[in-house]
């Protein structure tokens, strides 16, 4: 019998450095599985020492052999703290597949909480303490701890609150009390920002629990991006709305819901200030698109005239010549090269939806934007594809220049605008003596041709159906 519940002793301390080694080194890829195995030891190794007669809830009672009753007593301590572990596991578990990562925190305190209890019921049962005396005790020593630490404990309880609360959570991009960043982690102190310039913030959780947060990653798919512009008071609004309008039509990674909008937002002594504003689905470009914002309305403000002159006005003998300076595969010409080509370019009105450059047609001239927006498609079977929009100082019809090829896309108004056209001779002309224009022409067809390719590579996001099942798991 003595030699029997030697091997159970010593099967059940086996037991436990099983679980230790498995735990740790052990290639699990689920924590589901991790958890389930640690349960089946910890049940196993209940079993074993249950039988060899060590109970968790009285002393051992192998007073004849001090080795034994040793070992039967540091086994029935262990199996408390053992159970506060695998429970611990287990509340872990549905902490994360309920609040995911966020939970983890809350996971540490339910856990500290159940080891404390663990230890005063193993002193208890096992050890046979007075356990009302080192209650009062701990008491007051957890008073005199708390004073103390009275500020680090706002934090771990204010991190409790703002993990149950969830205003932000892990990978999120938020702005708590003025920092602006993406959450790292959350500990027990404190939340930890990644800012833009590439630092860690740490904000204490006592200080994010009563800051006004910021979420900027919800609703997901759906994020606020705007600009902000300045013209002299002496411009008419109605010509500055009119321009960012043609701004926000000009930027294809503006979603159409919500639509997007500009506002006159203040009107000072002699500066009036706009806005215009929409929404991204990805947040990780709205600094590519405030970029491409910024700069599309002031090529359309410079198009419809704005600020060039104190009054406002673009003469229209000198509206080509001023484009041409915006035009890029001109930049090389000089000045008088840019003057004889301005005389000889011809201006042409067209209207919303008005198709500018068909499919396969061969043009007898380089189309140059003025005004307005211009949508660039490509076919796709039996439909059309956007590849890109078009604003001021760009130009189409480069492949009938370059080699007389019919163009691969449509181009069609999307607003009302003004496109010049510069007959291909002259065109060709500039290419002979500046052989800059025919490198940059040469640039301007492989950078379409690669985005049209692009177009039609992209797949559209697959829409994840709803229903309760889905409801019930996300719950």
């Amino acid at each position: 019998m003595s030699l029997l519940l030697e091997h159970l002793l010593s099967l059940g301390t086996l037991l436990l450095a099983i679980d230790a080694l498995l735990w740790h080194l052990a290639p699990f890829n689920h924590r589901v599985i991790r958890v389930g195995v640690r349960l089946a030891l910890f049940l196993l190794f209940s079993a074993v020492i249950i039988n060899a007669g060590v109970s968790p809830l009285q002393a051992p009672s192998f007073t004849d052999d001090r080795v034994t009753q040793f070992g039967a007593t540091a086994l029935g301590i262990l199996w408390w703290l053992y159970a506060a572990r695998v429970l611990t596991e287990v509340i872990g578990l549905a902490l994360m597949r309920r609040i995911g990562h966020s939970g983890r925190l809350l996971q540490d305190v339910i856990g500290a909480l159940v080891f404390l209890a663990a230890a005063v019921a193993a002193a208890g049962y096992v050890l046979e303490l007075p356990v009302k005396g080192l209650l009062a005790t701990s008491g007051v020593v957890a008073i005199v701890v708390g004073l103390a630490l009275q500020s680090t404990l706002s934090d771990v309880f204010c991190g409790i609150v703002l993990n149950t609360t969830k205003p932000y959570q892990v990978d999120d991009w938020v702005s708590i009390d003025g920092v602006e960043g993406k959450v790292l982690d959350i500990d027990w102190r404190a939340t930890h920002l990644l800012t833009s310039a590439g630092s860690t913030a740490v904000v204490p959780n006592s200080v994010a629990a009563k800051a006004k947060i910021v979420n900027l990653s919800r609703p997901t798919n759906l994020h606020g991006v705007s600009i902000s512009i300045q013209v002299p008071n002496h411009i008419r609004p109605r010509r500055v709305l009119d321009a960012l309008d043609r701004t926000l039509q000009g930027s294809s990674s503006l979603l159409l819901d919500p639509p997007p909008k500009a506002v006159l937002k203040e009107a000072g002594e002699t500066m009036s200030e706009y806005v215009a504003s929409g929404f991204i689905a990805d947040l990780r470009k709205k600094g590519e698109v405030r970029n491409q914002l910024f700069d599309l309305a002031h090529r359309h403000l410079e198009a419809a005239g704005i600020s060039r002159q104190p009054d406002g006005v673009i003469e229209p003998s000198t509206r080509a010549r001023a484009l041409l300076d915006e035009v890029k595969i001109f930049r090389s010409l000089s000045a008088e090269e840019r003057d004889r080509l301005a005389r000889n370019m011809v201006a042409q009105q067209y209207a919303a939806g008005d198709v500018v450059l068909d499919l396969e047609e061969v043009p007898d001239s380089l189309f140059v934007i003025a005004t307005g927006v211009v949508s660039a498609t490509v076919p796709d079977g039996n439909t059309q594809i956007e590849a890109g929009r078009m604003g001021p100082s760009e130009v189409m019809g480069e492949q009938s220049i370059l080699a007389d090829t019919p163009s691969q896309a449509r181009f069609t108004a999307m607003t009302s605008s003004i496109i010049y056209r510069l007959d291909k001779s002259l065109t060709r002309s500039c290419m002979e003596q500046r052989r800059e224009v025919d490198r940059a022409l040469n640039k301007l067809q492989a950078v379409r041709q690669q985005n049209s390719r692009m177009a039609l590579m992209a797949k559209p996001v697959a829409v994840r159906k709803g229903g309760f099942l889905s409801w019930l798991q996300s719950r």
